[in-house]
């Protein structure tokens, strides 16, 4: 995809670096939500599951209005191309499944100082830590549903919702990890 060597080491990742990145992430947000705020457990546990579908919510957007808005300009059109493009060329490419490092930590920078800011106080770590879950969710999932066959009736489900975005129709399901928000917006098939 890059001339560059640096470039393209970057834009390549095994599937399995999320989990060393995001697992301490995690463990240390619900650690700080848990010993430094004064807010009860099950307020905590309430807040991770808003984060959870906090994240269900912006995997749709993005991968909807962001991913596959196509620009008009040539350099535009790169870089659509490299962000979401050369997923859709090459589906399979096992280390193009995952979102690397180099553009999920600045993102998750993005979306922890954002949740700091309009969020009330204490409350930022708990739902952080379910809207990264659900990140890393999205993100295994990603992977598994290109390079897995399914026994169960969700898993075959998720993958033919997946397998549609793909193959039959790149303008409908464009959720990974949650069919909820294509069916809210007609968008499922």
């Amino acid at each position: 995809m890059f001339s560059n060597n640096l470039l393209e080491a970057l834009s390549k990742v095994h599937y399995s670096v999320p989990l060393f990145v995001y697992i301490p992430v995690i463990a240390t947000t619900a650690y700080l939500s848990y010993t430094q705020s004064n807010l009860a457990v099950i307020i905590q546990v309430i807040l991770a599951l808003s984060g959870l579908a906090c994240w269900t919510f912006t995997e749709y957007i993005l991968h909807r209005f962001v991913f596959h808005f196509v620009p008009k300009s040539k350099a535009g059109q790169r870089l659509h191309f490299i962000m979401h493009g050369v997923h859709h060329d090459y589906p399979n490419d096992a280390k193009r499944l995952v979102m690397p490092p180099s553009v999920s930590i600045p993102l998750a920078l993005l979306f922890y100082s954002l949740f700091y800011l309009v969020l009330p106080s204490g409350s930022n770590n708990a739902f952080f830590t379910g809207f990264i879950t659900g990140y890393l969710v999205y993100d295994m999932t990603h992977y598994i549903l290109h390079h897995y066959n399914f026994k169960s009736r969700l898993g075959k489900a998720l993958k033919k919702h997946h397998m549609i975005h793909h193959y039959a129709n790149p303008d409908k399901a464009f959720g990974v990890s949650s069919t909820i928000w294509d069916k809210v917006f007609h968008s499922d098939k």
